[in-house]
C-alpha cells in the first residue's frame, strides 16, 4: 500500500509537470515520515526516495542517527528554539522559520556546526489564528532582518492552507504566496 501510494503521487507530479512543460526532476517529493516507524522509511528506499519530512525534532534526530547519512531529512513542523540543537547538522532544510528569535537560534547553532542552514519562511497567508507564520504584510521586513545572518539561507516561502472540503478553495492562498514571493 505504501509503495502504491508513493508511485501514485509521483505519477501525479510527473503528469502535472508535463502539462506545464516542467522537468519533474525540479520537483522534490518529500515523503512525510513523521510518527512512522523506520521500517516504513526503509520500505521506500528501493524506490529511490531520499527526502523525508519530520515534525518532531527528537524523532528526526533518532531516525537520522539510525539510518544512512545519504537520506535528507526536512524539518517540516513548528520548531521551538530549545529543539534547534536536534535539527542542525541533521536536517537539510527547515521549512518553518517564523520568528527572528528562532532565526537567531538557528544562526547560532549553524555557526557552531560550521554550516549554512537552508530555510523556508512560513507565512500565514490565510491569517488563521491557530497557525504559525509571519503575516504577509511583515514578510519582506522579516526577510530583510534575517538576511544579515551569515549561516542562514532563505530558500523561499511556505504556507499551510486551511482545511477545506474543496481543495480548489485554497488556490487563492497559494496564488497569494506566489505573488508575495
Amino acid at each position: 500500500m505504501l509503495i502504491e501510494n508513493y508511485r501514485n503521487v509521483r505519477r501525479k507530479i510527473d503528469e502535472a509537470c508535463r502539462r506545464v512543460n516542467r522537468d519533474p526532476k525540479e520537483v522534490t517529493l518529500i515523503a512525510v515520515s513523521k510518527t512512522k516507524p523506520v521500517s516504513m522509511i526503509e520500505e521506500l528506499l528501493p524506490e529511490g526516495v531520499v527526502d523525508f519530512g519530520e515534525n518532531k525534532p527528537q524523532e528526526l534526530k533518532e531516525k537520522y542517527d539510525f539510518l544512512s547519512r545519504d537520506l535528507r531529512f526536512h524539518m517540516i513542523g513548528h520548531l521551538q528554539r530549545n529543539k534547534v540543537k536536534y535539527v542542525i547538522g541533521r536536517a537539510c532544510m527547515i521549512h518553518s522559520l517564523d520568528s527572528v528569535r528562532l532565526a537567531e537560534t538557528i544562526q547560532q547553532e549553524a555557526e557552531k556546526h560550521g554550516l549554512i542552514m537552508p530555510v523556508l519562511v512560513e507565512v500565514n497567508v490565510a491569517g488563521e489564528e491557530t497557525k504559525f507564520g509571519v503575516s504577509p504584510d511583515d514578510t519582506q521586513k522579516f526577510i530583510s532582518e534575517i538576511a544579515e545572518f551569515p549561516n542562514l539561507r532563505v530558500q523561499g516561502l511556505m504556507t499551510i492552507a486551511p482545511f477545506v472540503e474543496n481543495p480548489e478553495e485554497n488556490r487563492i492562498h497559494f496564488r497569494n504566496l506566489y505573488n508575495l514571493s
